[in-house]
């Protein structure tokens, strides 16, 4: 409890500093490698061509320093070019971003990991990283012309790779300054621990989906007392999300949630992300859309009470979005554990 009120005060005290105007540049928590990572992303899956061009250079306008993508989105080489204009016209250097990408499971074979990250950086027109996950533990076979090849059953075809031996070789390449920091995605206790006990190298975030109906509190804590620091992906509920089916619930449509936006005089979506936020973790909230994206961040200048967070914790239904159905038979699927 002391160390959230501590951890609150800091984030609006620090925000409170950082506010210019119209720009709130997102205030930042330390990684275990002792470096900062703003607790505001900007998120980029589903986002293409010229719209993510544009998004970049919004969020970079509207305070982000934080970018997230990974291979498997296509979008890196559109990211970059957002983020070359910006450094271009002066509004930020390249040591004011934190950028994020992430290795695909095609290329978990450690002799594979440097040439992806270097293809990774190419097209991103970055010299390093600042962070560089494993994008699942799940490796797959690399077939030519798909980036999910499966069976007869429709399940991924693994490759045979011990996810322990990608995250040496993700050590070799943080060692070469490829990348300032290295961690994980959708990975449970159990393969952390294995990593942990296996690597030398402790990760510094695990990228998971993480929203008010999938809270994440048992693997939040699990990795807090390692020192691992929890990025929630797909924040807001993906209500955009192509497998979306019309009766599912829509989180920011939830009317208890409305009832604290109408409370704060804020949007569903800034409730949930201060939520996240204040108990934490990282955020990285997708859109494209310029008036969402200098919303989604924020929020900053007011904080839930702890009768409204333990509210918001009650949200919790184990609603998981991202189910990876086409990998449920791999040996290294993370979701059949409890967290």
């Amino acid at each position: 409890m002391a160390y959230t009120k501590w951890f609150n005060c800091v984030i609006c005290l620090i925000a409170t500093i950082v506010t210019l105007g119209d720009t709130t540049i997102a205030p930042t928590i330390k990684l275990n490698n002792g470096l900062d990572i703003p607790v505001i992303g900007l998120g980029t899956w589903k986002s293409r061509g010229g719209d993510v061009v544009q998004a970049v250079k919004d969020a970079i306008d509207a305070g982000y320093r934080h970018i997230d993508t990974a291979w498997i989105y296509q979008n890196e080489k559109e990211v970059g070019e957002g983020i070359k204009a910006k450094i271009d016209e002066g509004v930020v250097k390249r040591e004011d971003l934190f950028i994020v990408t992430k290795l695909y499971n095609t290329f978990h074979k450690p002799e594979d990991v440097e040439p992806a990250i270097n293809q990774s950086l190419s097209a991103l027109g970055l010299d390093y990283l600042d962070l560089y996950l494993m994008h699942t533990p799940m490796d797959f076979q690399k077939i030519v012309n798909t980036n999910l090849p499966v069976d007869k059953t429709g399940q991924a075809i693994p490759a045979g790779v011990d996810f322990v031996d990608t995250w040496n070789a993700m050590e070799k390449v943080y060692r070469k300054g490829l990348t300032k920091s290295i961690g994980v995605s959708n990975f449970n206790k159990r393969q952390i621990e294995k990593i942990l006990e296996k690597g030398s190298v402790v990760p510094v975030t695990n990228q998971v989906e993480c929203h008010p109906y999938l809270n994440q509190k048992k693997l939040a804590e699990f990795c807090k007392s390692k020192g691992i620091t929890l990025t929630a992906y797909s924040p807001l509920g993906s209500a955009d999300r192509p497998w979306a089916k019309p009766d599912d619930p829509k989180l920011l449509d939830d009317p208890n949630l409305k009832k604290i936006a109408d409370k704060y005089k804020k949007s569903a979506a800034q409730i949930v992300l201060r939520y996240l936020v204040q108990s934490g973790y990282i955020a990285i909230p997708k859109s494209v859309n310029k008036g969402r994206i200098q919303e989604n961040i924020n929020i900053f200048d007011f904080e839930l009470t702890p009768e409204d967070m333990k509210y918001v914790d009650s949200f919790d239904r184990n609603g998981r979005i991202f189910k990876f159905d086409w990998g449920s038979k791999h040996q290294y699927y993370p979701f059949n554990d409890e967290y």
